[in-house]
């Protein structure tokens, strides 16, 4: 397993948290959210889902990977 840390903008909320997790475990990948620092930690499969794709995923959700 693989990790990332990823800056996000635009989350202020836990419909945002539930948003973007859930876009994680739709890759098959594990995020954890921190509203205060505008972090997403994520777990993955570098086999199975590239960074890109994860970042592409939050973005669809509407939120700016700013990393």
């Amino acid at each position: 397993m693989s990790s990332v840390i990823l800056k996000v903008d635009g989350m202020s909320c836990n419909h945002c948290v539930s948003a973007i997790e859930k876009a994680m475990r739709e890759l098959g990948a594990e995020g954890s959210v921190n509203l205060t620092a505008k972090e997403v930690t994520v777990q993955y499969d570098d086999s199975k889902v590239t960074v890109n794709a994860i970042k592409e995923a939050i973005e669809e959700q509407g939120y700016d990977v700013v990393q």
